[in-house]
């Protein structure tokens, strides 16, 4: 390949990876969120999924057809996209880029949750939660498992795959 081509494919993998570390982590996340919530007695996994809308639709979301399960599924992978392109393409300009990728992974997933509990869900139409603290130790553990380590092990094999000439 001439210079001119690499620099087209680096261009393009970039989109194509966080895509499917998006739909990777997006399936990794929901899945452990249905165990944990079958796990504690809930029965309708749709349930999760129209919470998810909730923050959108409000109350409706509870109240609505089944379109309301596709646009929290939706919803889901959106955010999933969201922090995965936001970590792929930010953290490149941080300063961290030699720091241990389970150290970074563990904290994003920290920053994750407290963006999105801190901030996020209390502008957002959800029910309020009234999480016992095991149940937040339980969101942060999955947030660090399943978004965090993967999206920070993906990415350091990203740049170990591409400076390879």
């Amino acid at each position: 390949m001439t210079r001119v081509d690499r620099s087209i494919v680096k261009k393009k993998l970039p989109l194509k990876r966080v895509i499917a570390t998006a739909l990777f982590v997006g399936t990794l996340d929901i899945s452990a969120a249905i165990i944990n919530f079958l796990a504690q007695g809930g029965q309708d996994i749709t349930r999760i999924f129209r919470f998810i809308a909730s923050g959108v639709f409000g109350q409706a979301a509870f109240e609505s057809g089944s379109y309301i399960i596709f646009m929290g599924v939706f919803f889901h992978y959106l955010i999933a996209f969201i922090w995965t392109a936001l970590f792929f393409y930010g953290y490149p300009k941080l300063k961290f880029q030699k720091a241990n990728p389970y150290v970074v992974g563990i904290v994003y997933g920290l920053i994750v949750w407290a963006i999105m509990n801190l901030i996020v869900l209390p502008m957002s139409g959800i029910p309020e939660l009234n999480q016992k603290i095991s149940q937040k130790l339980i969101a942060i553990s999955i947030l660090i498992i399943c978004v965090g380590l993967p999206i920070s092990l993906i990415y350091r094999s990203k740049i170990k795959t591409t400076s390879v000439n």
